[in-house]
């Protein structure tokens, strides 16, 4: 089942919806269960790794079918320490006929091996040149920490209501600061974390999703927490809604995720450096269809899933420049830092997502 998974994730599935949909069908034990989620997720988030040190001890060119088997034997061996005569045998077993004998002489010369001399940091940690580079650069030495965090499984954070969901999101949607009748905005609302946390709070809250797919996740997880959350389906940069007409308004906007890398495993493989221009661009449209939803003196609250400058204080350099009349609003929680006007978390602070958020309010 690991091994179908894998296949639909290098055809272009996410890591996450392959699992899902192959285990809803399952009578699996809840440990296999968590086997197969474990043995998917890791193989995905690692591969790079995996390959250096499979391509170290195979002769000549491995086709995809064979090396899906051998990242996933090699992840058993390497980081969940199978013993090596039960990873080798059940690895082998699975593996085309073809390449039988091919899988269990490289996987025992895998589990022999001592630790490799890694070519670059990037490998030994197995993301893409680019996001190490660019973390490094904008996040200096602390980013070896970071990548590192982002390479375990993610901790399963629950809310007082039964709602999982990351004490990063949970802080950001605090920040808004409603009282109970505040009329909210969740411009971007999808699945609905942050949209029921505030409606919980007695604000009534109008959630906003360009998909209808996404939309029904709101409206779906607002019914099972008991509340009521009137969804929108429209382009967040043209939402078609009364100006002016919110005290709050939040963007927890669209972008390239690099703060939530260990809650998506393949995420590290699909965003490209000339996404996060492209995400900087929608970023900037949302928040400009923002700012004319706020009622003066009201709110606007940004966030993301991301620790790249440009999608985080880049943003908040172009917001002073284009738009004045908002006033940067102070933030402070803990074990948040300071970032630029804002505050940035990471996620080896808490185990949860790396978000940044900044806070305005529209001055009369």
């Amino acid at each position: 089942m690991a091994l179908e998974a894998l296949a639909r994730v290098d055809a272009g599935a996410y890591a996450n919806l392959a699992v899902r949909s192959l285990l809803d069908g399952s009578t699996m034990s809840p440990v296999d269960r968590h086997f197969v989620t474990t043995l998917v997720n890791g193989t995905t988030r690692l591969r790079r790794a995996l390959d250096w040190r499979i391509d170290a001890h195979a002769k000549g060119p491995i086709d995809p079918e064979t090396r899906r088997v051998l990242r996933m034997g090699a992840y058993q061996l390497t980081e969940l320490r199978v013993p090596a005569h039960a990873a080798v045998y059940e690895t082998v077993r699975v593996a085309p006929r073809r390449s039988q004998g091919l899988v269990n002489a490289v996987l025992r010369r895998v589990a022999e091996a001592p630790e490799p001399a890694w070519p670059s940091e990037a490998v030994r940690l197995s993301y893409p040149d680019w996001i190490v580079d660019r973390l490094y650069a904008d996040l200096g030495s602390v980013a070896a920490e970071t990548l590192d965090a982002m390479n375990a499984a993610p901790a399963v954070h629950t809310r007082d209501d039964g709602y999982v969901q990351s004490p990063s999101s949970q802080a950001v949607a605090a920040l808004v600061e409603v009282r109970p009748g505040d009329r909210v905005l969740d411009l971007c609302a999808a699945p609905g974390g942050k949209a029921t946390a505030l409606a919980a709070l007695g604000a009534e809250v109008v959630a906003l999703d360009a998909h209808i797919g996404r939309a029904r996740l709101i409206l779906d997880n607002a019914r099972r927490l008991g509340l009521n959350v009137p969804t929108v389906v429209a382009d967040g940069r043209r939402p078609p809604l009364a100006l002016g007409s919110f005290d709050h308004v939040l963007v927890d906007a669209p972008c390239s995720g690099l703060g939530a890398l260990h809650r998506r495993p393949d995420a590290r493989w699909r965003i490209q450096p000339a996404d996060v221009d492209d995400l900087v661009v929608l970023q900037r449209q949302l928040l400009a269809a923002a700012v004319t939803m706020v009622r003066a003196g009201g709110t606007l609250t940004y966030s993301v899933c991301t620790l790249s400058r440009a999608e985080s204080t880049g943003i908040d350099e172009w917001m002073a420049v284009a738009h004045p009349r908002l006033a940067s609003m102070p933030v402070s929680v803990r074990p948040w830092s300071a970032h630029g006007r804002g505050a940035m978390v990471l996620p080896q602070w808490q185990g949860g997502d790396g978000m940044c958020v900044f806070r305005y309010r529209l001055i009369h």
